[in-house]
């Protein structure tokens, strides 16, 4: 875990809220805050913390590179969100990091993204394991 975030520069974020009630707007803006650039992904919004919002990751910008896809939705989504990453990547010709927060991956969603060869981190904190890797815990 602790060379995940030795090159990262930037995190989407799927299921990204604007509502500071909700973990994935905390996670956000910690990302924002440790100096990575954080892309939100939610069709329901149109700017989080300053970043303007995109609905799929289909809409993100040809030059934009991703290191990590971090899903903030119910799991019953999970496979459906690995599915597109996967498919994203292979017609962009990135391979991000998948990362699902807690209780976010289900075995399906696992598979799929090992089977196509991305790498895969099921339920942990990317925050926690962010702060474990600066020590900061």
């Amino acid at each position: 875990m602790k060379n995940v975030f030795k090159d990262i520069h930037t995190i989407a974020v799927i299921g990204c809220s604007s509502n500071s009630y909700r973990t994935s707007h905390h996670i956000a803006k910690y990302i924002q805050n440790q100096g990575f650039r954080m892309i939100p992904i939610n069709p329901n919004e149109t700017d989080v913390l300053g970043e303007s919002c995109f609905d799929t990751l289909f809409d993100l910008p040809d030059d934009l590179a991703i290191d990590i896809v971090d899903i903030f939705r119910n799991k019953q989504y999970s496979e459906k969100m690995v599915k597109e990453i996967v498919e994203w990547g292979l017609e962009t010709g990135q391979k991000p990091l998948i990362w699902t927060q807690l209780d976010v991956s289900t075995p399906e969603a696992k598979k799929s993204a090992e089977d196509n060869g991305f790498e895969y981190v099921e339920n942990r904190c990317l925050m926690v394991e962010h702060r474990k890797f600066t020590g900061d815990l």
